[in-house]
């Protein structure tokens, strides 16, 4: 059973009474937004005793709602004072990584025997969307550590490799994933980087660019090649820890978006890793680095969801209070429609992300309902009425439009809308761009028909 450790809120709701009265939605960064009803957890149902034949997605089980709500609070008392600082030095707050382990948010699937707190995959997608809401940087930080690395020690490392890592990536220690190089992006698998059999140790000589978490990574998994004739059959999967000698991490990348995660290059010079550092088998790099990917897309989709949610919940309510010609904002046809459009498309994503991640969590296929929702997330047509803006995100529609919405202020950096727009690019880049997952739906549906 999920314990979240618990935080007293008494103190806050007598602070804000106290707090000049200022319009509630027009708050600036320092004060956290209030919790909106897309934070809100409903049980699942009884299935046997409500005669229902199953639930409906969007009702949890006790676990994950008390996970969810855990997640919200966490992120309004302990993010959300420190996005616009974050923001603005490219820089996340230990504190924040500290206390992400601290709720057990670094291992929500992981057992407990290895200090994780044991709960469904689902758990992840629904921590990812709630983070996201606040910062989809700190959501990155958890969706990475869950999705990739614990995933990666779970379901390929040796028994020796997970009592020796597991306990550490749970407490205090990051993990990276190095797989893109600067010939290599899309076309991941063209990578450069050799490894080169010596004895009962490997040696590793290449570079590696755009790696998310780098600046603060403890371990790294890096993808070799230790065949170059065998092609993409000679990637392997290395485990090396940050302190091995040659391992260099460079200069973090100075982003538009989702800058308080670090994204580095890492450069290996003649690094000495023991054969017993493979994770999984030689040549088989290629196939737990589509297997990951597969599954985080998921974790990404979540995020753009979030991401969405989290600026359209601070700006609706604006609509409502700000007052021209006579009436609220909201109160005109045509803003109602816009408004409503957006909602139904970010329902339309919920869905297919909450579905995907059923379907992953039970085990079953789910490469071409991840892509889905990723694509969906980043990439879905406009409405007829929005023909204007041409193929848009779900997370880029909103944004866009709540900065619309808020007018003048939207534009500003002294409120949070502008920020949710640029960190919402990234979604039809990483983790496969928007076109590598339409190719996959396509191969899918090929096979399908």
């Amino acid at each position: 059973m999920w314990k979240p450790a618990g935080m007293d809120t008494r103190e806050g709701v007598k602070a804000s009474k106290l707090r000049r009265h200022t319009p509630a939605y027009l708050a600036p960064w320092r004060v956290s937004p209030c919790v909106f009803r897309s934070s809100k957890s409903e049980l699942k149902p009884n299935l046997a005793s409500d005669g229902l034949a199953c639930a409906p997605l969007q009702m949890f089980t006790e676990e994950e709602a008390m996970l969810k709500d855990m997640v919200t609070k966490f992120a309004q008392e302990r993010v959300a004072p420190f996005v616009q600082k974050m923001d603005e030095n490219a820089k996340m707050e230990d504190s924040i990584i500290q206390g992400l382990f601290e709720q057990g948010l670094m291992s929500i699937e992981l057992g407990e025997e290895y200090g994780g707190t044991g709960a469904s995959f689902f758990s992840i997608i629904l921590a990812v969307e709630e983070l996201a809401k606040v910062d989809p940087a700190v959501a990155l930080v958890c969706e990475l550590q869950n999705t990739l690395t614990n995933k990666l020690f779970t379901t390929y490392g040796t028994e020796e490799q997970k009592r020796t890592y597991l306990p550490r990536v749970s407490k205090d220690t990051l993990g990276s994933f190095c797989l893109s190089e600067a010939g290599s992006g899309s076309d991941a698998f063209s990578l450069k980087t050799r490894a080169e059999k010596k004895g009962d140790y490997y040696i590793i000589n290449g570079s590696k660019m755009w790696i998310s978490l780098a600046e603060d990574a403890g371990v790294f998994f890096v993808m070799a090649n230790t065949d170059p004739s065998l092609g993409y059959r000679g990637i392997t999967c290395f485990i090396v820890d940050r302190n091995t000698e040659g391992l260099h991490v460079g200069k973090k990348e100075d982003k538009l978006g989702i800058r308080a995660s670090s994204t580095c290059p890492v450069t290996f010079d003649n690094v000495k890793v023991p054969e017993t550092n493979i994770l999984g088998q030689v040549g088989q790099g290629y196939k737990y680095a589509i297997g990951m990917l597969n599954t985080g897309r998921i974790g990404i989709a979540a995020q753009m969801l979030g991401l969405a949610q989290g600026c359209f919940d601070r700006t609706v309510p604006y609509t409502k209070e700000r007052v021209q010609f006579g009436k609220s904002v909201f109160d005109f046809q045509g803003m109602q429609h816009q408004i409503a459009q957006v909602a139904t498309q970010l329902e339309a994503a919920r869905l297919l992300t909450y579905n995907a991640a059923r379907l992953a969590e039970t085990g079953r296929p789910a490469i071409k309902e991840a892509s889905m929702a990723k694509y969906f997330t980043a990439e879905v047509p406009a409405s007829p009425s929005l023909q204007g803006f041409i193929p848009l995100l779900v997370a880029t529609l909103t944004t866009s439009k709540c900065i619309e919405w808020m007018g003048g202020v939207g534009f500003t950096k002294n409120y949070p809308i502008e920020k949710y727009y640029r960190d919402c690019k990234i979604g039809t880049i990483y983790e496969g761009t928007s076109n590598i997952q339409l190719s996959t739906i396509a191969k899918f549906l090929a096979q399908e028909y």
